[in-house]
Formats: structure tokens, sequence, C-alpha cells
């Protein structure tokens, strides 16, 4: 079995705190400010962050791409990722709508099975029914989140897991850092199509240092993954993503002193269950 590096799992549970303060962060903004402004924001954040940052590095080549159609379809997958995210923080807690969203490896392995033809065991199509059946225990009719509101998180987690195959296919030929360039940038243009009608200039001191934070932390978050699967194959990092769930939780409860009940509880477990279950299960049959 292959070593891990221990930096690189501090480095993934540093990204997973950044996160989960992001998520928090983006819920608290959301109460006051419109969702495509702090979308808007996030994105613009980001894409000049990574231009002053990558631009010394790599000049000219960080414009260079095999594929900008693939780019920007990359783009609009994790725009529109964010977007249903977001839409969901309106309406579910911090730590329920991260634990949905750890369903995306889970979702990632059944769309490699109808398109990339990928075998599938019958204890990992277990593992993928377990994380779902958490899913609805979380979303489940009578419970604190309304039903209307569960079709956003399951957007959010199909249009990522669509993202990070997209990713994993275009990550064999492209550079890594223009890719996340790009995906700032396109993003940053989509936003810019909405926020006109919405955008704001009644921003207290308070609410712009909730922006600052939300660019911060999706900036560092992103960055520290990548330090993480630099150094680990990603099935040795996946377990240790589920550690977002723990921070979302303290963070939910000090800021807005929200506890998940008890079937939102069991919920969480069992996806938590089933996604390191995949990921072990995916590691051992490499």
């Amino acid at each position: 079995m292959q070593k891990i590096n221990p930096f690189s799992i501090v480095f993934c549970v540093m990204a997973m705190a950044c996160i989960a303060l992001l998520d928090t962060t983006n819920k608290l903004a959301l109460s006051t400010l419109p969702l495509v402004m702090v979308l808007w924001w996030r994105y613009a954040f980001q894409a000049l962050s990574s231009t002053v940052f990558l631009l010394p590095q790599l000049g000219l080549g960080l414009f260079k791409t095999k594929g900008l159609s693939l780019q920007i379809l990359r783009g609009f997958l994790l725009f529109s990722c964010s977007f249903f995210g977001f839409k969901s923080l309106e309406f579910i807690p911090v730590a329920e709508f991260t634990a949905i969203g750890m369903l995306t490896p889970l979702m990632v392995t059944v769309l490699a099975k109808f398109f990339m033809k990928e075998n599938i065991s019958t204890r990992r199509w277990a593992l993928i029914f377990g994380g779902f059946v958490g899913a609805l225990m979380i979303v489940r009719p009578g419970g604190d989140i309304p039903l209307h509101a569960a079709i956003y998180p399951m957007c959010m987690v199909v249009f990522y897991a669509f993202f990070q195959i997209l990713t994993s296919f275009m990550a064999k030929t492209q550079n890594p850092l223009s890719m996340h360039f790009f995906t700032g940038w396109i993003g940053t243009v989509f936003a810019s199509c909405l926020v006109l009608g919405a955008w704001t200039t009644d921003v207290s001191l308070f609410e712009f240092g909730l922006l600052i934070l939300i660019g911060l932390c999706s900036t560092l978050g992103h960055y520290l993954l990548i330090l993480a699967y630099a150094r680990a194959p990603a099935s040795s990092i996946t377990p240790y993503l589920y550690s977002s769930i723990a921070f979302a939780t303290l963070f939910g409860w000090l800021v807005f002193h929200h506890v998940p009940d008890v079937l939102a509880s069991l919920g969480i477990a069992l996806i938590v269950l089933c996604g390191v279950g995949c990921a072990v299960s995916n590691f051992f049959s490499k």
C-alpha cells in the first residue's frame, strides 16, 4: 500500500475548514444580500487573485488552452454548482448542506458507470444507495427543511459530479493552474450577466467584511486542495474530505445555534459511512 504524505492530510483538513467557513459565511451574507451579488463576488475575487498570483509565474502561458469550449463548459458546470449551492444555503442549515454535498463522490461513481463504462461492484452499489438514503433522511417530509428546497442541493451534486469528471478528463492534457484561472473568469462572466439587475450599493461594513471573508476562504480552500492532491492520490485524500461535515456542524452551531436533529444526524452519519466506504473500496480495487 502506498504511504500517504502527512502534509496532504493536513492540507486537505485545512481546506475543508476553509470551505466549511465559506459556506457558513455565505449563509450569513445571503440573509441580507442578493444571491447573485454574493455569487459574483466569490468568482470575481477568485479570478482577480488567481490572475495576480499566476500571471507572474506562467506569463502568457496562463492563457493557453487546448480546448476553449471545454474550459467554458467546465466553468459553466462549476458556476451552476455554485448557484444551486448558494440557493440551498437559503433554506438548509450548513451541516446538512455540507453532508448532502458529500454525495458527490458517490454520484461521480454512478456517472462513471454510464459515461465511462466503469464496473461497479454490488458492494459499491449498496454504498451508493445507502448514501442517498442518508440524504432522504435529511430532507425528509415533515422535517425542518422545506420539501421543495431538496431539489437545490441535488442539482448542485449532479453539476459538481459532471464538473469533477470533466476536470479529470482535461487534467490529462491541460495545465491545472490554467484551468483554475479559466474557471474563475468564466464564472465571473456568467455571474456578471445576472448581477446587473440585483446589484446594491447599500452594503454595511459588516456585510463587506463577509464578502472579503468569502473571497479569502474560497481562494485559500481551493489552493489548499491543490496542494493536497499534488502530494497524494485522490483515493487517499477522499476520506478526509468528510472532515468538512464536522467543521460545518461546529460553525453552524457557533453562528446559527443550530444542531441537526436525530434523524438528520443519522442521515449525515450514513452519508459519511457510505462515502468513506466507497472511497476505500475504490482504493483497494485498483
